[in-house]
This record gives C-alpha cells, sequence and structure tokens, in this order.
C-alpha cells in the first residue's frame, strides 16, 4: 500500500500542477503580480490536501508569531521538493533567487517571470553577481520576502550541516532580519526517491535574527540555533512516527545524539 499511495500522489501531485497552470493561466496573467500570488498558494494548499489525503502526511506549524513584518529573509532547512512550495501561503509577498534556466521553462517560467523572482548564472561572477544583488535589493524594498536556503542545496535529514556563507552576506548587504526555519519533511518527502511515507511533522519557525551583527558571527550564530533545534526536532519527529523508515544520515545523527546525552547524564552523576 505504501508503494500504491506513493505512486497515486506523485502522479496526481504533476497532474495538479499542469492542470492547475493551464486553467488558471488566464486569471494569472490578468490579475496584478501580487494578487495572481493567490493562484500559486492555492497551488500548495492544494498539495497539502493531497499528501494528507492519499499518504497520510500532515504538518503543523509552531512559531507564526516569530514572522516579522515587511521584508525579511526566510532561512528554511531544505531537504525535499516539499520545502520549495509548502510554506508559500504564510508568506506575504515571496521572492527567490532561482537558476536562469528555470525561466526557459514554457508556461512554468512565465509564471516566474510574473512574480519577478531574479535569475541567476550559477557560474557567474563579479559585475554579474552585483546586478542580482542590485535586483535583490529593490525587490526587497517594495516589502517582499527573500527565500534563501543556508545550505544552497538539499540535505537529507541528520547530515552534517554544510552552510553557504552567501546568506552571511545577504544578511550584510540587505540589512534585514532573518527567521531561521526547521523541519523534517524528507523523513516523509525523501530526496531523490519516489516514496512517500504517512505520519505527522512540525515545522518551527524560530525568533528573527536582527540585523547589525557582524557576518561571520551572524552565521556562526545562525548554525547553532539552527542546528540545535534542527537536532531536538528530529528526536521528536521519529518518536512521534516510529513506523518511519530512516535514511542513514538520521539513523546515524540519532545514534550521535543518544551517546552524547549518555555521555552528559554520567558527567552530571
Amino acid at each position: 500500500m505504501l508503494a500504491f499511495r506513493s505512486v497515486l500522489f506523485n502522479a496526481l501531485f504533476y497532474v495538479n500542477l499542469i492542470v492547475q497552470m493551464i486553467v488558471f493561466t488566464p486569471a494569472y496573467f490578468l490579475l496584478p503580480r501580487k494578487k495572481a500570488y493567490v493562484i500559486a498558494k492555492n497551488w500548495a494548499r492544494s498539495n497539502h490536501w493531497l499528501f494528507a489525503r492519499i499518504v497520510g502526511t500532515t504538518f503543523e506549524i509552531e512559531g507564526l508569531e516569530n514572522i516579522p513584518d515587511g521584508s525579511y529573509i526566510f532561512a528554511p532547512k531544505h531537504q525535499s521538493f516539499w520545502d520549495a512550495y509548502a510554506l508559500l501561503p504564510w508568506l506575504d509577498d515571496p521572492l527567490y533567487i532561482l537558476k536562469r534556466e528555470l525561466t526557459w521553462i514554457p508556461l512554468f517560467g512565465w509564471y516566474i517571470k510574473k512574480q519577478r523572482m531574479v535569475p541567476v548564472n550559477r557560474n557567474a561572477r563579479g559585475k554579474v553577481m552585483a546586478a542580482v544583488m542590485a535586483r535583490t535589493r529593490a525587490e526587497m524594498e517594495t516589502g517582499r520576502q527573500l527565500i534563501i536556503y543556508p545550505e544552497g542545496t538539499r540535505r537529507p535529514p541528520g547530515a552534517p550541516p554544510e552552510y553557504k556563507y552567501g546568506i552571511a552576506r545577504l544578511y550584510r548587504d540587505l540589512q534585514v532580519p532573518v527567521v531561521p526555519v526547521v523541519m523534517h519533511p524528507g523523513l516523509f518527502w525523501p530526496r531523490r526517491k519516489f516514496i512517500r511515507q504517512p505520519g505527522h511533522f512540525k515545522v518551527i519557525i524560530l525568533p528573527a535574527i536582527l540585523p547589525g551583527m557582524d557576518p561571520d558571527a551572524f552565521l556562526a550564530h545562525l548554525v547553532e540555533v539552527m542546528e540545535t533545534a534542527s537536532d531536538r526536532l528530529l528526536v521528536e519527529t521519529v518518536e512521534a512516527n516510529p513506523h518511519l523508515i530512516l535514511p542513514p544520515t538520521a539513523v546515524q545523527r540519532l545514534a550521535e545524539l543518544k551517546a552524547q546525552g549518555s555521555g552528559q547524564a554520567e558527567a552530571r552523576a
């Protein structure tokens, strides 16, 4: 049944994407840019419904009160395709810096351009990157929220952290709060696998880090708060979903955390 439900969900997920993109295209391109975002946000909600009804996977969000008004950098853990779209309904006017090749995809690329996302050639340097930053800053000055994954790419649950310095540069240059977010959707929607696992997990939005810190100090602080919260949430999620088939990275990290806990208990004794 797990394989059947996974195949059914994956098929309906892409059917839902294609059908909605075609059906709502006239409305999307006639509406003002920001109002048109409701179509993408409703698509995300419909995917949550499919995930819950077909696979049996639900989630809750803690810490919505930590989201500030206006512009900020939204910095979530990135483990799955799920977290690429899932939180859109809770953000006012989100913005991505994304690889320019995505803008070349028919229809999908048009949707991206409509929302004034910032395309970038990942091999570019110098003046091109300066232009990307200038465009990002201009969008942020209108009150938008920049979604950046601090580790750059998807990482399996429990994997050793590999935070990129790029978020520290953005923090320094944009002078807006950074909102860290931890979650483990990769336990339920693993990267590069078709299996989708049932269960329930949390998304935790941590307190915003205000602008003004030294970039190096900021990055060290970001890693500490996110990894501490992520470890705690990994243990909680696995305990709440004992049926999960865990990736090797999660198994190893849980063993490390258990050993650390035992060592601390012995030291206190």
